[in-house]
């Protein structure tokens, strides 16, 4: 299983950009999708996450801002990401819990785009 993200890159403060994630191999059904991020010198915190009903949950210093959106037939999800501001600089990463067969769920990670915003 591979999680692959696209998006990211270099915005002005205000500004608005997307990323997305496509998960491929092995794949019965995904449950929760997210998105985290990692500043320089900070842990890895959530961003947003996404249930297999399209039930959504934000960080409050994203709420209002960003929006998680996923489609399930095509096993991806996405993240909208509007009035950027410099803190939101980040490596980002996208999750997911995905079946590959049998009875349990594992926790997948992309391999983390970075999103710098920055006059």
């Amino acid at each position: 299983v591979q999680l692959v993200e696209s998006g990211g890159g270099l915005a002005q403060p205000g500004e608005s950009m997307r990323l997305s994630c496509a998960v491929s191999g092995r794949v019965f059904s995904v449950a929760a999708m997210g998105w985290y991020r990692q500043a320089p010198g900070k842990q890895r915190e959530l961003v947003t996450t996404i249930n297999n009903a399209g039930r959504a949950n934000y960080a409050d210093s994203v709420k209002g801002r960003f929006t998680i959106s996923r489609d399930n037939a095509k096993n991806a999800v996405y993240l909208q990401m509007n009035s950027l501001h410099p803190e939101d600089t980040a490596v980002y990463y996208c999750n997911a819990d995905v079946n590959s067969g049998g009875y349990s769920y594992q926790d997948y990670w992309g391999q983390g785009t970075q999103v710098t915003v920055s006059s």
